[in-house]
């Protein structure tokens, strides 16, 4: 029987745990479920083999993820594996350990069911999620891992009598593909964080194909994502989706924070940062639908932003995506959520007359 009480108890905990700063919650989150003993797997629920897919070779027992951001030194992707998501991907992880930007740096709009944030890649280095990885059980689930470049490393430009002739920047990005792939599912090269200067510069043209040639060089045998972000311009859709399927990228995620600022009530709409959740869900849907339309289904691709519901995922399914990923929603709803979805998802295609979760992505065309 699944424990279904940290389902149950987070709306009488939530105004509680919102009292708390941001990020000393997120803190005591991940120490709490630290606490969870096992491998945290559960039973095969019954919706499993209509929402089982393959996806860049992957065998996905369920589409729902939990993005990048929530389990940054992949301390509990178990944990998180056994709240119901088909995969967890862990990160940002950079090369060398960085304590990111000043604090207060996460903010929730609660009144918008969002969050700005501005962490600027805050983690324990490359070693330390290696290290706990190594440990992970493989019974059940995914785990991918999300690369990024130190701060440090954006603002020395080319490095000086580097042998590889690269940038410092783009040598840590090929450092953490080479080192993250033998303990992942996937490895997710994140070049679309507005927190860290001259980070979102490599989906420029230029620097972005000298990026992934430099990691399709690394030679990994893991499949390698492309996390891109949603403030992109005419004919950036085209041109990237160009770009990743030249260089072997394997799936798109679509797509990061965003630097807009929609109309929001809440009085920290003037923080600086990324703002994701319900407000990001129209541009995030759009940028989707716009990859979609780039790619012409020839590259999978996988949808994030503003997702809270099964009503929310099935849209961007129908709108191109093959899985899609959430993180802040989780937050205002609870850690049930991807279960939830998950249902939802299961009693959707029982009533659309689908047979799986794959014959149903990009019917929206």
């Amino acid at each position: 029987m699944t424990d279904e009480r940290p389902m149950a108890l987070y709306p009488f905990l939530r105004p509680l745990v919102f009292r708390i700063d941001a990020e000393k919650a997120h803190r005591a989150t991940i120490a709490a479920l630290k606490l969870r003993t096992g491998t945290g797997f559960t039973p095969e629920p019954p919706w499993t083999p209509t929402l089982r897919t393959e996806v860049a070779g992957l065998d996905f027992w369920n589409p729902i993820g939990l993005a990048a951001g929530f389990d940054k030194d992949a301390e509990v992707p178990e944990q998180m594996l056994g709240l119901g998501f088909g995969f967890v991907e862990v990160g940002t992880v950079t090369p060398r350990p960085q304590e990111g930007n000043p604090k207060p740096r996460l903010f929730r709009l609660a009144e918008d069911e969002a969050v700005i944030n501005r962490m600027g890649f805050n983690n324990a280095g490359q070693e330390a999620a290696l290290g706990r990885l190594r440990k992970r059980y493989r019974t059940a689930g995914l785990v991918g891992v999300n690369v990024g470049a130190n701060k440090s490393s954006m603002a020395t430009g080319r490095g000086v009598g580097r042998q590889d002739g690269l940038s410092d920047g783009i040598a840590d990005y090929v450092a953490g593909v080479r080192a993250m792939s033998p303990v992942a599912d996937y490895v997710t090269i994140n070049i679309s964080s507005p927190n860290t200067p001259g980070l979102r510069g490599l989906q420029d043209e230029g620097a972005l194909e000298e990026l992934l040639a430099a990691v399709r060089g690394v030679g990994t045998d893991k499949p390698v994502f492309l996390k891109v972000a949603p403030d992109l311009g005419e004919g950036d859709p085209e041109r990237i989706v160009r770009a990743a399927i030249d260089h072997g990228v394997a799936a798109i995620i679509v797509s990061n924070t965003t630097v807009s600022r929609p109309q929001l009530k809440s009085r920290f709409v003037g923080e600086a940062g990324g703002l994701s959740g319900r407000p990001l869900k129209p541009l995030a849907l759009d940028a989707l639908r716009r990859f979609r339309r780039a790619s012409g289904g020839d590259i999978p691709l996988i949808g994030v932003g503003g997702i809270a519901s099964a009503d929310d995922a099935w849209e961007r399914i129908r709108a191109g995506a093959s899985l899609i990923q959430l993180y802040s929603a989780m937050v205002y709803t609870g850690p049930g959520i991807a279960r939830r979805i998950a249902r939802g998802l299961a009693d959707r295609l029982k009533r659309e007359g689908f047979a799986n979760i794959a014959d149903a992505v990009g019917t929206e065309a």
